[in-house]
């Protein structure tokens, strides 16, 4: 009988958590080669800004590099209440972002919006396959509720 003490292998959370880690950092570093990394090639991102929806790792990218030329300053991205829900080979994250920029008198702009990315195992590596950011709107006005506090 063995004594060795078995090798522990990280769970399908825990490498997703690492995942989101890695990918938290490279937005703060505004570094689009990290950002992007782990999206699948035919990510479907519905982003709050713009479009409708973004087909392709190409596409989205070209949305953040739009995205992050439009805060030149320091950026403001805080996930908060992430909660991940991960099997063998599926997994999907949402939180809460405190996200913004900073503008050309220094002042911070930034608000809450929802997050929540869908993840699936490709080739034994998790992949980003869907990412959807929104803000709650008023249904009257057709404005965005910018002001709501979690």
């Amino acid at each position: 009988m063995s004594t060795a003490t078995p090798t522990a292998t990280p769970t399908s959370e825990t490498e997703i958590r690492a995942l989101i880690d890695s990918w938290l950092k490279a937005v703060h570093a505004q570094d689009i080669a990290g950002i992007v990394s782990d999206y699948a090639p035919d990510i479907l991102a519905f982003d709050a800004i713009a479009k409708l929806q973004f087909k392709g790792r190409e596409a989205y990218q070209k949305h953040w590099e739009a995205c992050l030329a439009m805060c030149p300053g320091p950026g403001i991205f805080e996930m908060h209440d992430l909660q991940i829900a991960a099997g063998e080979d599926v997994a999907f994250a949402h939180c809460l972002n405190w996200c913004g920029g900073t503008d050309a008198n220094g002042e911070e702009k930034a608000s809450w919006m929802r997050m929540t990315a869908g993840y699936r195992k490709i080739n034994g590596k998790w992949a980003v396959v869907h990412e959807h950011w929104s803000a709650p709107f008023d249904m009257e006005s057709g404005k965005a509720l910018f002001d709501l506090k979690p």
